[in-house]
């Protein structure tokens, strides 16, 4: 019997679950609440840099200028802190890039710039620490709980894109739109881990793929118009 890839597993929860703020650590001094953003920024570059395995809580202490103790008293472990960092991540890539998609900025002309501001936002975002996106892309084939991460973003996504697109588009031109919707995503966030995840230059810069992913999404939303 073939056991199913991490990655393509069922949530077992909502997205909305998933990605849920947890519970917020009990800031009684203002010196918590900046140890507890430090541990994250240390946690954030060393696993960036070094890699998820390589990392130790001593050492997210250390960089974050903090005893091990306190790392212990808002984290669990190293696995937790992860966690976190990338929900942290993928929500404020969905909030800057999709959630704030309406039918409004896609009329006339307006909706060429629309993509092509969203493509650029969503590229910004994942390329902005390209290393931890290779971690991120790296752990997510191979943890059930960062799978699981990265599959409530997708459902997400699509559930909203696929709205949207019924609101904006001509029901002959998109016929399926919530099969629309996962394929649109999927070629945006390909290309982008692409353009983050290769440790050589891409052959096609940033820019250029940019504008092709910003006119392959405006022609086939509104072919012919």
């Amino acid at each position: 019997m073939h056991s199913v890839p991490v990655a393509r597993r069922a949530l077992s929860r909502s997205p909305e679950a998933v990605l849920a703020d947890p519970e917020i650590p009990d800031f009684r001094q203002e010196r918590a609440r900046r140890s507890y953003q430090a541990l994250l920024e240390a946690a954030a570059e060393l696993f960036a840099n070094q890699g998820y395995d390589a990392v130790g809580t001593p050492e997210i202490a250390q960089k974050a200028g903090v005893s091990v103790g306190t790392f212990y008293r808002y984290f669990d472990d190293k696995h937790e802190v992860y966690l976190e960092i990338m929900r942290r991540s993928l929500v404020d890539a969905y909030r800057a890039t999709i959630e704030n998609l309406t039918p409004e900025r896609f009329v006339g002309l307006a909706r060429h710039e629309t993509i092509f501001q969203t493509v650029g936002y969503l590229f910004e975002n994942v390329l902005a620490n390209p290393q931890l996106t290779r971690s991120f892309m790296e752990m997510s084939l191979r943890d059930p709980q960062v799978a699981e991460l990265r599959r409530a973003v997708e459902v997400l996504a699509t559930q909203r894109l696929a709205d949207l697109i019924r609101l904006i588009s001509d029901p002959k031109d998109v016929p399926d739109p919530e099969a629309f919707a996962y394929v649109l995503y999927g070629s945006a966030m390909q290309c982008a881990y692409g353009l983050a995840v290769h440790l050589v230059p891409t052959a096609i810069d940033r820019e250029r793929a940019r504008a092709a992913l910003t006119a392959f999404i405006e022609r086939a939303l509104f072919p012919g118009r």
